[in-house]
């Protein structure tokens, strides 16, 4: 029996109080990031392939199905606000396709041929890169897309929360991150859900920062989306550059657009 769908080590949970609840969730979730650093030299290396390939052009595609798919279009939709790269260089693909993302479409994780096809619709290449996401390693969409993809030479890798999963043995690069069986038996929205999430945020911070997209331990190329970002923007330009007056440097990083090209442009 895969173990995300192994039976809970808690039982009677309609019978426990709303404290003992809330206990036992958090004393399951505190077991994940041990599970994670176990896993981190696997991680190391397939940051580094896709460093490799982000840094020649290529782009990093994540895709997955129902949580696994929506934690994948989160990390990639926050990459560029972040660290201020182009749209489309780091892409997330869900089964069943945007209308997914807030309701399950029935039976889209099964299809063997529609995740290639996604992967397609962007013109995906031996230059790219692409993370399959599922908890079980299990998920058919999944499985065929990357399996397509080592055909085509494209870099594969995974996530999953399973040892020995069919989505592992497909991948070039697998990360497996065993939590053990959910609080709620099978729903892998929580533990392995948390543990992906923690993954991808390993995974896309890393290359970002070496990628250049961080000085110091500043996002330096943010995108200056709302007054909260230009605020701590104005005042990371103040650190960077001694500059001493506010309204100063925020209308010089308003005027070149991010903290980097402003610091830039004053120290000419």
């Amino acid at each position: 029996m895969k173990t995300t769908e192994a039976d809970s080590y808690y039982n009677h949970l309609e019978q426990m109080s709303v404290i003992e609840l809330l206990t036992n969730i958090n004393k399951e979730d505190k077991t994940v990031p041990l599970a994670v650093e176990k896993a981190i030299p696997q991680i190391e290396k397939l940051v580094n392939e896709i460093v490799i390939r982000l840094s020649n052009g290529g782009r990093l595609f994540y895709i997955g199905a129902g949580t696994s798919g929506r934690l994948g279009i989160v990390d990639a939709s926050e990459c560029p606000p972040t660290y201020g790269i182009a749209h489309g260089i780091v892409i997330g693909l869900i089964a069943g396709g945007d209308e997914a993302i807030r309701k399950a479409v029935e039976f889209a994780e099964d299809d063997l041929q529609q995740g290639w096809l996604d992967l397609k619709q962007h013109n995906i290449n031996n230059k790219d890169a692409v993370i399959g996401i599922a908890a079980s390693g299990s998920t058919p969409y999944v499985i065929a897309a990357l399996k397509k993809c080592n055909e085509e030479s494209v870099l594969t890798g995974c996530i999953s929360c399973n040892s020995g999963s069919e989505m592992a043995a497909v991948s070039k690069f697998p990360i497996e991150v065993v939590v053990g069986p959910e609080f709620v038996t099978g729903s892998t929205r929580m533990k392995s859900g948390t543990a992906q999430k923690l993954v991808l945020n390993m995974i896309s911070t890393s290359v970002m920062i070496k990628l250049g997209r961080v000085k110091g331990n500043k996002m330096v190329d943010m995108q200056l989306s709302n007054n909260k970002l230009v605020d701590r923007g104005a005042k990371m330009l103040m650190k960077n550059t001694g500059m001493e007056n506010y309204e100063e440097a925020k209308a010089l990083l308003l005027k070149h657009g991010s903290v980097r090209k402003a610091t830039e442009a004053y120290t000419k």
